[in-house]
C-alpha cells in the first residue's frame, strides 16, 4: 500500500462528510458551554417542558408522545421494541443495508420472531412485498412492521407511506416501527399522517447535536400496547420517563447540556422553517448526485427514487479501492468521508450531507472527493463534479429541482 504524505503542521479545519455525527452550529456549541445544572431545580422544567413540545412539531405529530433516553437511536430502538412487544411476537422486516441488518439482529436477541425480507443493498423496503406478506397473514399474526426510513449504509430512502398503505389494504393491525435516525429534521417525516406508532431517532444527525439523546416518539396506540408487553425492561420503561416528564423532569440523570444545544438547534430549525430545511437538503444533495454523475460514477441506490438527500454511497471505479479514497481524503486533504459498510467495504465511500450545511460545503466535499479518487488512481477529471454542482446550485429554475437519473456501475 502506497504512503500518504502527510503535512508536518495541518492548517485549517478537517472537514466532515460523514453521516453522522454531523457538523455542530457554532450558535449550538456555545450554547452548550455553560454550567452545569441542578437537576432537580424547581424551574428545570422551563427548559425540558418546550423540548418536548418542539420535537412533536419537528416529528409531526399532535398526539404522540416525545421520550428522551440518555443514549442514542440504538437505546431508542430497544425502547421501542421491548415496551410495546412480547417475546415470541412475529414481527416483518426487511434488510437492505448494515442499519436495517443491525435491527433485525436485535429483534432476534430480544426473542421476537423476525419475518426477514432480504433484498438487495440498494433497494428500499420492499413494499409490495410486504404487502403480499401482510395480506395473506389472515390471522394477525404479525404483531409489528419495521420500516428503516432512510438507510444511512446504501443512501437509499424507503416509502414509508407506501408501507402504511399496505397495512391498510390488508386491514391489517400491526404496529409500524420506523427508524428516522438519519431523516429526522432532514427529509420529509410524518407520524401522524403516516400513523406511525414508534419513531427512532438521534441527536446526533438532523438535529446537529453530538450523540447521547436517544429520541422516541411513541403513538396512543403503542402506549396503550406497552401496557400488555411482556418483554423485560427497565432502564427504558415508558412508565418510568413519562410520569416525571409531563412537568420537566427525568428519572435519572439527563445529559443537561445537550438538552441546552437541543434548545438552541430546534430554534434554528424553527427560524429556516421545517419545510424550507427539508428543501435545502433535497437541492443541496442534489447537487452532490450532479457532481457524482459528471464523475461517471454510479451511485449504491438502485433507482432516483430512491435517492436520500441526507447522504450518497459512491461506487468507485473498477480497480480502485474506496478505503484507499477515504484514507487519502482523510491524511492528505483534511477530510472525512464515509466509509463501505459491510459488502460495501472497499467498493464505496459516503458522502454525508445533512444538518449545518451549505453550497460550499457540499462543493468542498466533491471537491476533496475528486482529488482522493485521482491519487487512488480513478481516471477522472479534477473540477468536473465541483463544476456540474456549481451549475446546478447557480440555477435557480425548475429544472435545478428535477432529480437526474445516475447510472449503476
Amino acid at each position: 500500500m502506497p504512503s500518504i504524505a502527510q503535512p508536518a503542521v495541518k492548517t485549517g479545519v478537517t472537514h466532515l462528510f460523514i453521516p453522522g455525527p454531523t457538523n455542530i452550529p457554532e450558535s449550538v456549541r456555545q450554547a452548550m458551554n455553560v454550567p452545569m445544572q441542578d437537576m432537580r431545580a424547581p424551574d428545570f422544567g422551563d427548559l425540558t417542558l418546550g423540548l418536548f413540545d418542539d420535537l412533536r412539531r419537528v416529528f409531526r405529530t399532535e398526539t404522540g408522545r416525545v421520550i428522551l433516553y440518555p443514549g442514542s437511536g440504538t437505546g431508542a430502538w430497544e425502547a421501542a421494541i421491548t415496551n410495546t412487544l412480547s417475546p415470541g411476537d412475529k414481527v416483518l422486516m426487511s434488510r437492505q443495508g448494515q442499519f436495517s441488518a443491525l435491527w433485525v439482529a436485535m429483534a432476534r436477541h430480544l426473542e421476537l420472531d423476525v419475518e426477514v425480507v432480504d433484498v438487495a443493498w440498494g433497494a428500499g423496503t420492499p413494499v409490495k412485498e410486504f404487502a403480499r406478506r401482510l395480506q395473506d397473514d389472515t390471522e394477525g399474526r404479525i404483531k409489528a412492521v419495521f420500516v428503516t426510513h432512510n438507510e444511512t449504509a446504501t443512501g437509499v430512502t424507503s416509502d414509508v407511506a407506501g408501507v402504511r398503505r399496505a397495512l391498510d389494504e390488508a386491514y391489517h393491525d400491526a404496529l409500524l416501527f420506523v427508524d428516522a435516525v438519519s431523516s429526522l429534521a432532514s427529509l420529509d417525516f410524518r407520524m401522524d399522517d403516516w400513523r406511525v406508532d414508534l419513531a427512532v431517532s438521534g441527536s446526533q444527525k438532523g438535529l446537529m447535536l453530538p450523540a447521547g439523546l436517544g429520541i422516541l416518539a411513541i403513538s396512543q396506540r403503542a402506549l396503550e400496547a406497552s401496557r400488555t408487553a411482556r418483554s423485560r425492561r427497565a432502564y427504558f420503561r415508558f412508565e418510568d420517563m413519562l410520569k416525571p416528564n409531563e412537568t420537566g423532569y427525568f428519572p435519572y440523570t439527563p445529559p443537561t447540556q445537550l438538552l441546552v444545544g437541543l434548545r438552541a438547534s430546534l430554534d434554528r430549525i424553527f427560524a429556516e422553517g421545517l419545510e424550507n430545511v427539508i428543501a435545502r437538503h433535497h437541492r443541496l444533495a442534489e447537487g452532490v448526485r450532479r457532481g457524482v454523475a459528471a464523475w461517471g460514477l454510479g451511485l449504491v441506490a438502485e433507482h432516483p427514487s430512491l435517492y436520500s438527500d441526507t447522504v450518497s454511497a459512491v461506487r468507485v471505479p473498477q480497480g480502485v479501492d474506496a478505503r484507499e479514497v477515504i484514507r487519502t481524503a482523510y491524511h492528505r486533504f483534511r477530510t472525512s468521508l464515509g466509509t463501505g459498510l459491510g459488502p460495501l467495504d472497499g467498493r464505496a465511500f459516503r458522502i454525508g450531507h445533512l444538518g449545518d450545511l451549505n453550497e460550499v460545503m457540499c462543493l468542498s466535499a466533491l471537491g476533496a472527493a475528486e482529488m482522493a479518487l485521482v491519487t487512488a488512481g480513478a481516471r477522472i477529471e479534477l473540477g468536473a463534479g465541483v463544476g456540474a454542482a456549481q451549475a446546478h446550485y447557480c440555477d435557480a429554475g425548475p429544472a435545478a429541482r428535477q432529480p437526474i437519473a445516475i447510472a449503476a456501475e
